[in-house]
C-alpha cells in the first residue's frame, strides 16, 4: 500500500472515531439531560420530617399516648406462669406464681425510666395521670414481695419472670434505675413500706457489686472486668437519688466518682463523644464503638447528677464540663432528619428512637438550666419532631434499638434490630417531651419561629437579655 493510500485510510478511521465519539457524547448529554428534567428542584426546602414549631398541647397529646400504650401493656396481678390464670389465694405458695407479663408490670432498668419520667412529668405538667402509675406500680411490687420472700426456698430458678432477680441482685440492670425511680416516688409518697427494698439496693449496689481497685463499678461480662457506659445510667442516679435521700455525702461521692472513672476509660476528647464499653483486657487499645444509646445514658446520667449535685459541690465542675462537651460532639452528628444513627459516627447505620429522644432531652435540659447556650434550640425542636413522628396512634414507641451488648465489630452495631418491643425508647420520648413543654415555656428565650414554604427560613432561640428592651 502506498503512503498516500495509507494516510487516506488513517484519515477515514480518525473521521469515524470521532463520529463515533461525538455520537457517545450527544447520547450522554439526552440521557443526563432527561434525568435533570425527572428530577424536581425547589427553591423552597423540602424535609423528611416536617419542620414545625411544636406546641404544648401536641407534646401532651404524644405523651398521653405513650402512657396508655404503657398502662394497657399488663394488668400487674400474679398468675400462674403455666396456665395464665391469675392466682387469689395467697394462703400456700404456687411454685409457678410470675408478676403478669406485660411493659408495665416489669421490675426493670426500663421501666425505671419510665417511671422516673412520669415522676418528672408530674412536676412539670401537675397532671396526675403520669405519676398515679408510680404508685400503683411500687404497690404492686411490694405489696406481693413477700409472698416470694418467705417462699424462697421453694423457687428453683434464677428469675422471677418479669421481676428478674428481684429476690437476689446479681447486677445493675436488676435494681439500679429502679431502685432510682422508687426512691423519687417514695420521697413524694412518703410511703414507708417502699424503704426496706430501697435500702437493700443501695447495699448491693455500695458493697457487693464487683469493683475494680479504684472503686469503679466494672461487669465480668463480655470480657473479664468490663466497663460499659450504660452502667451509669444503671448506677448514678440511684447514688445521687440515694444521696438527697439520706443526706449521706458518701452518696454523691460515690456517683461523682464513677462518672469520672468511667469517662477516663470510655470518653474521647478528640471525638467529644463516649466509647460504648471498655475491658482490661485490651487497656489502652481498646476498640472504640460510638454506639447512640451508650452516649444517650451518660448524657441522661449526668444530667440527673447535676440537677441533684449543690452548686459547689467537689467535681460538680468536672462534670459539667464532660456535659457541656459531650453535647458539642453530639449536636454536630445530629442527621438532616433530626435523628441520630445508631452508631453516630455512621451515617450508613440506621436512624434511631432511644438515642434521638435521649439527647433532645438532655440538650432541652441544658438550655432551660441554663447550663449550655440556648442557641442549641433548634437542634431540641427538630430533635423532638423526629422523636414524635415514630410514635404510633396507640402510644407504641417505634424504631427503638433492641437490647446491645457490649460489642467488638460494627458489623453486629450495623445490624441490631428496632422496633416497639424493645423498650428503651418509652422513658426516654416522655422525659424528652416533658423537657420540651418546658423549653416553650421558657419565659428568657423568644423563639423566631421558622416561615413555612420560605426559601431561607430557620428556628432562633433569642435570649431576651441579651437584646436591648423594645
Amino acid at each position: 500500500m502506498n503512503r498516500f493510500l495509507k494516510m487516506n485510510l488513517i484519515k477515514k478511521l480518525k473521521i469515524k472515531l470521532i463520529s463515533s465519539r461525538t455520537l457517545l457524547s450527544i447520547v450522554l448529554i439526552l440521557a443526563n439531560s432527561l434525568v435533570f428534567a425527572q428530577q424536581e428542584f425547589s427553591r423552597v426546602p423540602v424535609y423528611e420530617v416536617n419542620y414545625e414549631y411544636p406546641n404544648i398541647d401536641s407534646i401532651k397529646s404524644v405523651l398521653h399516648r405513650v402512657r396508655g400504650y404503657y398502662e394497657s401493656s399488663s394488668p400487674q396481678t400474679i398468675i400462674n406462669e403455666k396456665t395464665g390464670k391469675r392466682i387469689t389465694d395467697f394462703s400456700k405458695f404456687n411454685v409457678n406464681a410470675v408478676p403478669s407479663v406485660g411493659f408495665s408490670s416489669e421490675y426493670s432498668y426500663t421501666n425505671g425510666v419510665v417511671l422516673s419520667a412520669f415522676e418528672y412529668l408530674d412536676d412539670v405538667t401537675g397532671d396526675k395521670s403520669f405519676f398515679a402509675n408510680n404508685v400503683q406500680f411500687f404497690n404492686y411490687v411490694v405489696d406481693n414481695l413477700p409472698y416470694f420472700e418467705k417462699n424462697k426456698s421453694q423457687i428453683h430458678k434464677e428469675k422471677i419472670g418479669g421481676w428478674g432477680r428481684i429476690l437476689n441482685f446479681h447486677a445493675l440492670d436488676d435494681c439500679g434505675s429502679i431502685g432510682a425511680s422508687l426512691i423519687k416516688t417514695y420521697l413524694k409518697t412518703k410511703e414507708e413500706k417502699y424503704l426496706p427494698l430501697i435500702y437493700r439496693t443501695a447495699d448491693f449496689i455500695t458493697n457487693e457489686h464487683y469493683r475494680l481497685p479504684d472503686g469503679t463499678i466494672t461487669r465480668n461480662r463480655p470480657q473479664y472486668e468490663s466497663i460499659w457506659a450504660d452502667d451509669l445510667y444503671m448506677s448514678v442516679p440511684f447514688l445521687a437519688n440515694m444521696g438527697k435521700l439520706t443526706g449521706d455525702k458518701k452518696y454523691y461521692d460515690d456517683a461523682v466518682k464513677q462518672v469520672l472513672q468511667f469517662s477516663e476509660r470510655l470518653y474521647i476528647p478528640e471525638k467529644e463523644l463516649f466509647d460504648h464499653g471498655w475491658s482490661v483486657t485490651s487497656g489502652e487499645y481498646d476498640p472504640r464503638f460510638y454506639w447512640g444509646r451508650a452516649n444517650g445514658w451518660a448524657l441522661m446520667t449526668m444530667v440527673e447528677l447535676l440537677s441533684i449535685l449543690p452548686e459547689d459541690y467537689e467535681g460538680r465542675d468536672k462534670v459539667m464540663h464532660l456535659y457541656r462537651s459531650t453535647i458539642r460532639g453530639i449536636a454536630n452528628l445530629q442527621d438532616g432528619t433530626g435523628f441520630w444513627h445508631n452508631m453516630l459516627n455512621k451515617n450508613d447505620t440506621f436512624l434511631e428512637t432511644s438515642c434521638t429522644a435521649m439527647f433532645t432531652f438532655a440538650i432541652a435540659k441544658g438550655i432551660n438550666e441554663g447550663w449550655i447556650s440556648h442557641v442549641y434550640g433548634p437542634i431540641a425542636l427538630t430533635g423532638w419532631n423526629a422523636t414524635k413522628s415514630r410514635v404510633l396512634p396507640d402510644g407504641g414507641v417505634d424504631g427503638t434499638c433492641e437490647a446491645t451488648t457490649f460489642a467488638h465489630d460494627n458489623v453486629y452495631y450495623a445490624n441490631r434490630g428496632a422496633s416497639i418491643h424493645a423498650t428503651h425508647g418509652y422513658g426516654p420520648v416522655l422525659y424528652a417531651g416533658a423537657e420540651m413543654i418546658r423549653l416553650l415555656q421558657n419565659d428568657t428565650i423568644e423563639i423566631q419561629k421558622a416561615k413555612d414554604n420560605s426559601i431561607n427560613s430557620t428556628f432562633h432561640f433569642i435570649k431576651k437579655s441579651e437584646w436591648p428592651k423594645k
